[in-house]
């Protein structure tokens, strides 16, 4: 069963219900379908390093090891800092209130987009009509969102919407640029080349 996402914004809370758009969902999609001499459909298989041993799918998997080669359980790592300092992990946005903060253009033009949800009304009882106001006057606003919970670090949940009175959340994490000065000088790390003549060349080694 589907779960409300509540938002927060102004003391007034939200219970929103998201749907991913992908890009099937925009462009279409299309299917290769592949066949042998005798019309049997080609299945794709995955070749060992040996070079000639064929392999299905589901016949390699990931193991985690520890640094004498035993195997272990993922679920008994745990993620600390630098310092040794275990990190908790971050909780699903759907387990909390998500408060809403102001956000400005800047901050999500420089997302590297993830995912894009369409915002509704998880039911009758809830009015979505105060959020969407605010969206559709321009108004932008972030949250920190983790779709399942459980990693270091929550994505960035951007609110936007327009004045029809669509709105969707984009989630994404911040680019990280580095810019450059016209006037900057950029160092080129490379070797010098020697200018070798024809005479330094054995050619009896080639």
């Amino acid at each position: 069963m589907a779960r409300a996402l509540v938002l927060e914004l102004d003391g007034e809370e939200f219970a929103v219900s998201i749907k991913k758009i992908d890009r099937d969902q925009l462009y279409g999609s299309v299917e290769v379908e592949a066949f042998d001499e005798k019309g049997n459909p080609a299945a794709l298989l995955i070749l060992a390093a040996d070079g000639k041993t064929l392999l299905d799918r589901g016949g390699t998997a990931l193991a985690t090891v520890d640094e004498k080669g035993n195997s272990i359980e993922r679920n008994t790592l745990k993620a600390v800092s630098s310092t040794g300092k275990e990190i908790q992990p971050v909780d699903s946005s759907f387990n909390v209130t998500n408060h809403l903060e102001k956000a400005e253009v800047e901050d999500y033009l420089s997302q590297i987009v993830k995912s894009i949800y369409v915002m509704e009304p998880f039911d009758e009882q809830s009015d979505l009509s105060f959020l969407k106001a605010h969206l559709g006057e321009g108004t932008i606003y972030k949250f920190p969102f983790s779709y399942r919970g459980g990693g270091i670090e929550p994505d960035n949940g951007f609110l936007i919407g327009n004045k029809d009175g669509d709105a969707f959340m984009v989630v994404g994490k911040r680019a990280r640029f580095q810019f450059a000065k016209l006037n900057q000088m950029a160092q080129l790390d490379s070797v010098e080349e020697q200018e070798i003549s024809a005479d330094d060349i054995d050619f009896d080694l080639l």
